[in-house]
């Protein structure tokens, strides 16, 4: 029998493993939230952030310089091996690339001419299939398997603030959404990425091409052998070494059966779809990283229309470019008040406008003809989609879903990882990178 959580328990438990960031760098990013909710345990989710700072010229010798931010959301399964490994070396690998396209103006120079956009895509790429390389072939070869058994998604954000460009690369069925405003006043939710699972079209037939003569193996009931879900992901050697090599390590790793229909591996690749999207000067906007449990409760356009509401009851201080455009009166998108109480809103109507609609999975709760009611109680947006997700101000549904102990609740709800982070500009240049306390998680001190 499950205990459930108090209310104060619960909020405790959400609000463990959050971070918060401001960035004072003048660089159009204002701020960032991310939060974590176990499912597994140990959690085979992860996540990583780093910011490079580049300096640049033009080709007629103007100096400048830029920053590179860069937010990795990691979904593990079948361990939390690769994600950790993900975590560490992911974004390095992307930097090494971009440097050796980014040419010195001279030899010994620290300023570096700018690459075509299709060279910085590559790039990226590149990146991504080098380190699952490493993680499924050369570490065979020294005998370090564990990141290679396990599988993991990967989501990455860079985003450039000289170019104001916003590049996305995934492999695998994390999912990134970016909420702008609009000169209407209205929202849109636009999801930068898609889905890449068994059940996608485009993944099945693209991954029956690579496999004539397996046309019914090599993806049935919408996963890779009839086995993985997602298409794309580093690790999950099993799907793409040969039979030879998993037979002579069987004897090693008790239990790894060989997947039945394997022939021609590899099935499974970690080369990933990227996107460009430019965000113009003063554009109100904001992206979300998350893993696919969010976004097997929730759709795109909820997560928008709850962050927006996030913004307009809490008023951060750091979003203040935000706050003093997202209140026009009457418009369309703000919510009616229901139940009574301060902390219980309906969903804002926000427009999704992705092109992917088709391959995206659909929430669970889609199903459902009740709206959710939203609660706003936390202080960082990640924290609060998480709550929301879980049944938002129906505090019954958040408990029970955050109160069920490990393995059980993978019966209910999958590892969360969600990062928000929020574009804007006018804000102070210290240089600065602050960590924002009033939604950071700090353990409390043992009384002595």
């Amino acid at each position: 029998m499950v205990s459930l959580l108090n209310p104060a328990q619960v909020s405790a438990r959400l609000r463990e493993h959050e971070e918060s960031f401001l960035i004072e760098r003048g660089n159009g990013v204002v701020r960032y939230d991310i939060a974590q909710l176990p499912s597994n345990n140990p959690i085979e989710d992860d996540h990583s952030e780093r910011i490079v700072q580049v300096p640049l010229v033009t080709p007629d010798d103007q100096q400048y310089s830029t920053d590179w931010l860069f937010w990795g959301v990691y979904d593990g399964h079948g361990g939390w091996s690769t994600s950790t490994k993900l975590r560490e070396s992911l974004i390095g690998y992307v930097t090494r690339e971009l440097d050796k396209i980014y040419t010195p103006v001279a030899p010994n120079s620290p300023r570096r001419l700018v690459p075509s956009p299709e060279a910085i895509d590559k790039a990226v790429e590149t990146a991504f299939v080098s380190l699952d390389d490493e993680i499924v072939n050369k570490t065979r070869r020294r005998r370090s398997h564990p990141p290679a058994l396990s599988g993991s998604c990967a989501l990455l954000a860079f985003y450039d603030t000289a170019s104001r460009d916003l590049r996305v690369a995934v492999a695998g069925d994390s999912r990134a959404v970016l909420g702008t405003k609009e000169p209407d006043g209205s929202w849109k939710a636009r999801a930068l990425t898609t889905d890449q699972t068994g059940s996608n079209e485009e993944e099945a037939r693209r991954i029956k091409k690579e496999h004539p003569g397996e046309e019914e193996t090599a993806v049935r009931r919408g996963r890779v052998l009839g086995i993985y879900e997602p298409t794309r992901a580093f690790g999950d050697a099993t799907t793409k070494w040969s039979r030879e090599i998993q037979h002579s390590l069987a004897r090693q790793f008790f239990g790894r059966t060989i997947p039945r229909d394997l022939r021609t591996p590899p099935y499974m690749t970690a080369r990933p779809e990227i996107t460009r999207t430019r965000l113009e000067k003063d554009q109100l906007a904001f992206l979300v990283l998350a893993t696919d449990g969010l976004y097997e409760m929730l759709s795109n356009e909820q997560v928008v229309s709850m962050v927006v509401e996030w913004i307009n009851q809490k008023r951060p201080a750091s979003l203040r470019t935000m706050l003093s455009q997202t209140e026009p009166s009457g418009s369309k998108w703000i919510p009616k008040w229901v139940g009574g109480g301060k902390n219980k809103r309906s969903e804002q109507k926000v427009e999704d406008v992705s092109a992917n609609k088709d391959a995206q999975k659909q929430p669970i709760r889609r199903q459902s003809s009740v709206p959710v009611q939203i609660s706003v109680q936390d202080q960082n947006a990640a924290t609060h989609l998480m709550r929301n997700a879980l049944g938002g101000a129906d505090q019954e549904s958040v408990s029970m879903l955050v109160s069920i102990p490990s393995p059980l609740s993978r019966r209910y709800r999958d590892d969360l990882t969600v990062t928000v982070v929020f574009f804007g500009d006018n804000v102070e240049d210290t240089g600065k990178i602050r960590v924002n306390n009033e939604a950071t998680y700090v353990p409390s001190k043992a009384k002595l």
